[in-house]
């Protein structure tokens, strides 16, 4: 299971033991630690789409520095994308420059100056790093990018850069919202049966509507994909049932701010 990690300004994160013995430096954020206020308070790290209140950038730049202060980042360079839902997976080599406007909604890289770090409020934030903590992954995975398969062609990435094999790999599965806050309709269950078949997990149908366990579609995804179970950790903890925690887009309306999962590579 992850854990709760708090600095000495009472920031506080999740963290994944599996990656910590690796001696890979991550974090998946909380809204405990931060600057922001009103909906986005307090350690809010991005806007909402679409939606004419918005956290100032001065915040959320600040909010970014405590983050990476607190975890030992400091000084890496810091780089996203524009997620729009998809199976892109993007990679970042040593020397190239990244432009954080690219569309995508996975970066993989092996340059430990840099930071690859994604932004959810209910979708799963997922982290993976090689067994030597020299290939690292960060990956936005809402029920579109989980049909899609964005863990799976992340994986992918990884494997074809680092020429390993799946088994070499590790997962961290962050917070999101949790099977029995996300009901969803035919459509959308449609699409859960068509990618996972059997192993499609839903459950409390009534009126061709049901729940999603976007939790254990991933980990089924990752074991298919060949990673050992083991080497798999998560937490049961809800985006939308913990406010005290976490943002929630669905909870909120929309009005509401962005937690982000960063991974760097270890240090030589």
């Amino acid at each position: 299971m992850l854990e709760a990690r708090t600095d000495s300004n009472g920031l506080t994160w999740l963290a994944c033991p599996l990656l910590e013995r690796l001696g890979v430096p991550h974090a998946f954020s909380t809204r405990l630690g931060g600057v922001s206020a009103g909906p986005f308070a307090s350690l809010n790290l991005g806007n909402p789409a679409q939606n004419a209140a918005a956290d100032s950038d001065a915040n959320i730049a600040e909010n970014y520095r405590r983050l990476l202060a607190a975890t030992g980042l400091a000084g890496r360079s810091l780089c996203r994308v524009h997620q729009l839902h998809s199976d892109r997976a993007l990679v970042i080599r040593p020397g190239e420059p990244h432009d954080n406007a690219l569309q995508a909604d996975a970066l993989v890289t092996s340059d430990p100056a840099t930071i690859v770090s994604i932004r959810t409020a209910d979708c799963v934030p997922l982290l993976l790093s090689s067994s030597d903590g020299r290939w690292v992954a960060a990956v936005h995975a809402g029920w579109r990018g989980v049909v899609a398969g964005i863990l799976r062609r992340t994986l992918g990435r990884l494997m074809q850069e680092s020429t390993r094999p799946a088994a070499d790999f590790s997962l961290a599965i962050g917070p999101c919202i949790g099977r029995d806050a996300f009901e969803v309709g035919p459509e959308v269950v449609r699409e859960f049966q068509q990618a996972f078949g059997n192993d499609a997990p839903i459950s409390g149908r009534r009126d061709g509507k049901a729940w999603i366990d976007l939790h254990a579609a991933l980990r089924t995804t990752a074991l298919r994909a060949g990673v050992p179970g083991e080497q798999i950790d998560q937490t049961d903890l809800c985006t939308y049932r913990r406010s005290d925690l976490f943002f929630s887009h669905r909870r909120d309306n929309g009005l509401t701010g962005r937690m982000a999962c960063i991974i760097s590579p270890r240090q030589p």
